[in-house]
């Protein structure tokens, strides 16, 4: 049975091998343009900077140096039910400099499409067991962005040896430029 994490919520991930959905919903009727929405993630050391620029995994860099995370690649609309956009997750795997890995979702050229995450709805991350498919925890954003264009839904971080979840659900107005700009 999955966990429907708050914000601020934390929960211990048992799996070593899960995937990261994520889901969004759009009303393109506000700006009359589609939205694309993209999911990135930055794994990070201790220091809460990128282990190296490909560490950053985005719809240009699909997998990390290690192999330990994995993108699904670009889903340019967001249409239909379920993840819109998919990262593999292999702890094993992952550099032993890793202790952070961080999720955030950008609206590409936000600013030229006058576009925000306040357009945005039914907003998620959940992770499940790659294996079983069995859903291991949720986080749905309650939050109205007005203003953001991009959000960081989540983080796995390593404390102690053991894995974790945290719901984050921040935002921020300036896009992806700002998150590389503050892990870089």
């Amino acid at each position: 049975m999955a966990i429907n994490l708050q914000k601020g919520q934390r929960e211990s991930i048992s799996a070593p091998k899960f995937t990261i959905g994520l889901g969004w919903d759009t009303n393109s009727s506000s700006t009359g343009s589609a939205f694309d929405l993209d999911a990135s993630v930055f794994i990070m050391g201790d220091n809460k900077k990128l282990l190296s620029d490909e560490h950053f995994v985005f719809y240009n860099n699909l997998t990390s140096p290690d192999g330990a995370v994995e993108h699904s690649g670009d889903n340019l609309t967001g249409d239909g039910e379920g993840d819109d956009e998919q990262v593999k997750v292999d702890l094993s795997k992952i550099s032993p400099q890793a202790s952070e890995i961080c999720i955030v979702i950008t609206i590409h050229e936000a600013a030229n499409r006058r576009q925000n995450f306040g357009q945005v709805r039914n907003s998620f991350i959940r992770i499940f067991d790659t294996a079983t498919n069995a859903e291991l925890l949720k986080y749905e954003l309650e939050e109205d962005f007005s203003i953001e264009t991009a959000v960081e839904f989540g983080r796995i971080y390593k404390r102690n040896n053991e894995w974790k979840f945290e719901a984050v659900g921040v935002g921020m107005k300036g896009g992806l430029q700002d998150y590389l700009n503050k892990y870089n």
